[in-house]
């Protein structure tokens, strides 16, 4: 990493602090709306408790000796944290792995008849069907018309914001046209994302997904996009290989989102067709490397997984989490050079991120004061506050 002094790892060990209230608050939380939406049998009960008392005033304990994972775990550092508290390991590594103790605890790995049994997906299809949704789609008809530079940047902005604005105006004629299409953005290098795109004329897009259900839609919408304007000739849509912080993508939140597309009507219904016809041409390929749920940064992938994204024109890496793991989860200052962070990454790589947590790097110094001096710390983790970012040749 050139130049670039160090900043401290991200603990949960400071009571106050966003890290901690998540593995003392939201973890808890996250326990009791499993089990309130499922009718879970009583050793997952057992286990569930089990993992509320371990996970919140415990240590760190092993896998099972018969964990299909133990060995990849222990590799992704898990030997190191065995017997040390949650709150006192990288708050990156202990999210991880609480993921993964829900999912032991529910059976999803099985055997038995709870394999493979999504914990989330209550929550995933409430939000997929919701009349918001139906809103969402039924813009796109409006953005039918417009210029393919507009609708590509609505698309764009729609990708950015998931479902944390008004997506249908932004996916709108109206919501394309306005000057301030995204506000909040406090970074923005979409000019830089499409010359990559246009100078390579037809080339591969790797996008590495974040969440599900209305945050997934959009992302599949600029795919659909990119690959009729012929932008690209080629894209690579990276999930999870299994549920993950509640809420991301993995294959069959990918196939729930075509179908609703598919189900839609006018536009929407186009794109979902478009789609069903790229997986099945090649055009669109699904990735579920193990190292998506890793609970580590990027600049330790594999040597498989690097080669893939050395190899496309561009990787747009999607999300908070995803984000934290581009950059490193370290307390950066905010004006740390975004290239600088992210030299270690294979190829060109463009940051598409609304701001969850206290992980920052590439502002100017005038809006960090500006931000600061209007919200204090809020703007980190409010999800008020959105960037582009874009790093292609590691340089400033």
């Amino acid at each position: 990493m050139p130049d670039t002094p160090s900043a401290p790892l991200l603990l949960a060990d400071r009571p106050g602090s966003f890290p901690h209230s998540v593995l003392a608050e939201r973890h808890p939380a996250i326990i009791q709306q499993v089990r309130d939406a499922f009718p879970y049998e009583p050793a997952q009960h057992r286990a569930l408790d089990e993992l509320l008392a371990n996970c919140t005033e415990g240590t760190i304990e092993p896998l099972p000796a018969d964990a299909h994972d133990r060995d990849r775990w222990e590799t992704w550092g898990l030997r190191e944290h065995t017997g040390r508290s949650w709150f006192d390991v990288p708050w990156l590594w202990s999210e991880s792995w609480f993921y993964r103790r829900l999912l032991q605890a529910v059976g999803f790995f099985g055997p038995g008849p709870w394999q493979g049994i999504d914990p989330f997906r209550p929550f995933k299809l409430a939000e997929l069907d919701s009349a918001e949704t139906d809103r969402e789609l039924a813009a796109l008809d409006d953005l039918a018309d417009r210029p393919a530079a507009e609708q590509a940047q609505a698309l764009l902005h729609g990708s950015l914001w998931g479902n944390r604005a008004d997506l249908g105006f932004r996916l709108s004629a109206e919501g394309a046209r306005a000057a301030d299409a995204a506000p909040g953005l406090v970074a923005d290098d979409s000019d830089r994302l499409w010359s990559l795109l246009d100078d390579a004329g037809g080339g591969t897009l790797c996008l590495v997904a974040d969440n599900a259900g209305r945050e997934l839609v959009p992302d599949l919408l600029l795919v659909a996009h990119l690959l009729r304007t012929g932008r690209i000739g080629q894209a690579v849509l990276h999930v999870k290989p299994y549920p993950y912080y509640v809420s991301d993508a993995t294959t069959a939140d990918v196939v729930d989102a075509l179908r609703r597309l598919t189900g839609a009507q006018g536009a929407a219904a186009a794109y979902g067709r478009r789609l069903w016809s790229a997986l099945a041409d090649g055009s669109l390929t699904l990735r579920a490397h193990p190292f998506s749920s890793a609970p580590l940064p990027y600049e330790e992938m594999p040597g498989d997984l690097r080669a893939e994204f050395a190899s496309a024109t561009l990787t747009i890496v999607k999300g908070d989490l995803n984000y934290r793991r581009l950059v490193g989860d370290r307390l950066w200052a905010p004006t740390t050079s975004f290239p600088d962070v992210t030299a270690h990454f294979p190829g060109p790589v463009a940051a598409l991120r609304t701001l969850k947590s206290d992980v920052i790097t590439g502002l100017d110094a005038h809006t960090e004061a500006a931000l600061v001096a209007a919200e204090g710390g809020r703007w980190r983790t409010g999800g008020t506050h959105a960037l582009i970012q874009v790093r292609d040749s590691g340089k400033e």
